[in-house]
C-alpha cells in the first residue's frame, strides 16, 4: 500500500524551501501548494470555532479559511464554495478541516498525496503533529550566513541581522534537539548545498524516506514554477531557472565583515556541525553580542509565553484535533478500517 501521509517542508526562511516545494510538487503523486497562512492561525483560534460536531461551526471555520485574505487561500486557485462544502460534510476535527483544503488542492492537480510548506513550521511541529499525527517533516538546512544575507535583502522581512541570526540558530537547535524526539520515520533533513549540487542523489534519498519512487521531473522544478509560485513573489524568481549551486556561499559578497563576525561568533559550532567552514573572522564586538543576546532572549520569551498559553487553551478544547483523512490518521483515531486493508504507521503501533 502506497503512503498517504501528509508532508510538511520546514526550515529557516530563505533556506531554499520554495525550490524544494517545487521539486516535490513535480512528483506525479505529491502536491505541495504555495505557502498558506491558515494552519497555525486556525489552531490558535480553535476555541472561537467551538464544537465542530456542529455543522454550523464547521461552516464558520471553512468560511474563515476561504474568506480571510491573510490565509492566502486565494493563491491556491480553488473553488471556495466546494471547499466549504467538503469541510462541512467532513470529519468534525480541526485537522480534518484544514487537511481537506490541502487534499482538495492535490486532487485538483490529479495527485493523491498532499502537504504544505512554510519555513517557520519548525517552531510549530508539536501543533502540526496534533493536527496530523502521521505527518512527515522535511527540513532543508542552508548555510546560516547565506540565510542571514538573503533575509536582510527581503522586502517583506521586518527584522534585522540579529533576529535573522537568531532565526537560523532556532532552526538548527530544533534539528539538533527537537527532531530526535519525533516519532521514528517522521523526520528527514538535507542541506541546500547538497540538493543544488546533486539534485538526483538527494531527491532519491528523500523519496526513499517518503516511501515514493523517484521521478526525474523532480530535478527540473522550473517547469512548474510559473504555476506553483505566485507571480508577485519576485524574490523567488530564480526558481524559474535551472537548479544551480551558484548561490551557495554568496554571503561572502553580501555580508559586511562585522556581520560575518557576528554570524560566526554566535553560530560557529552549529555551522561546523553541519559541515560549513568558518573564515576565522575575529570575534564580534561585545556590544553587538549583547544586542544579539537581547534579541534572542526576547524571541525565547515570546516562545515560552506562547507555549504556556497554548497549554491553558488545551484544557478547554471541545473536540479532538487530529485529522481523519489518511489511513494512518484513521488508525490513530481508533476509526475501524475496512477489512483486508492492514495499515502500519511508521514508528507507531497501529
Amino acid at each position: 500500500m502506497q503512503s498517504d501521509r501528509p508532508i510538511f517542508i520546514v526550515g529557516c526562511p530563505r533556506s531554499g524551501t520554495t525550490l524544494l516545494q517545487l521539486m516535490l510538487h513535480s512528483h506525479p503523486r505529491i502536491a505541495i501548494p504555495p505557502e498558506t497562512r491558515f494552519m497555525v492561525a486556525a489552531y490558535q483560534r480553535r476555541l472561537r470555532f467551538g464544537d465542530l460536531n456542529d455543522p454550523a461551526r464547521r461552516r464558520e471555520l471553512a468560511e474563515w479559511v476561504v474568506g480571510r485574505r491573510q490565509s492566502r487561500f486565494h493563491e491556491l486557485r480553488l473553488d471556495g464554495e466546494e471547499v466549504v462544502r467538503q469541510i462541512v460534510e467532513g470529519p468534525p476535527t480541526l485537522g480534518s478541516a484544514l487537511g481537506i483544503v490541502l487534499r482538495f488542492y492535490a486532487t485538483q492537480h490529479g495527485k493523491p498525496r498532499w502537504g504544505d510548506k512554510r519555513p517557520s513550521y519548525f517552531q510549530n511541529i508539536d501543533v502540526l503533529l496534533r493536527l496530523f499525527p502521521d505527518a512527515q517533516f522535511v527540513h532543508l538546512i542552508r548555510d546560516g550566513r547565506d540565510c542571514v544575507a538573503s533575509l536582510k535583502e527581503m522586502p517583506w522581512y521586518s527584522g534585522n541581522v540579529y533576529s535573522a541570526v537568531s532565526a537560523w540558530a532556532e532552526a538548527i537547535d530544533f534539528a539538533r534537539h527537537g527532531a530526535p524526539k519525533l516519532p521514528e520515520g517522521s523526520y528527514h533533513e538535507l542541506r541546500y548545498e547538497d540538493l543544488t549540487a546533486d539534485p538526483e542523489a538527494q531527491l532519491r534519498r528523500l523519496c526513499d524516506f517518503l516511501g515514493e519512487d523517484f521521478a526525474p521531473d523532480m530535478c527540473e522544478p522550473r517547469r512548474i514554477a510559473g504555476v506553483a509560485v505566485p507571480a508577485h513573489k519576485t524574490w523567488h524568481s530564480r526558481t524559474h531557472g535551472e537548479v544551480t549551486a551558484a548561490r551557495a556561499g554568496s554571503w561572502r559578497e553580501r555580508l559586511d565583515p562585522w556581520e560575518v563576525s557576528l554570524c560566526e561568533s554566535v553560530l560557529g559550532d552549529r555551522l561546523e556541525t553541519y559541515g560549513y567552514e568558518l573564515t576565522g573572522a575575529p570575534r564580534t564586538e561585545t556590544s553587538r553580542m549583547v544586542t544579539y543576546e537581547r534579541t534572542a532572549a526576547r524571541r525565547k520569551l515570546a516562545r515560552v509565553k506562547r507555549v504556556a498559553f497554548d497549554r491553558l487553551v488545551r484544557l478547554r478544547e471541545p473536540n479532538p484535533l487530529g485529522a481523519r483523512l489518511t489511513s494512518g490518521q484513521l488508525v490513530l483515531a481508533g476509526v475501524p478500517m475496512p477489512r483486508n486493508e492492514p495499515v502500519t504507521v511508521s514508528g507507531r503501533s497501529a
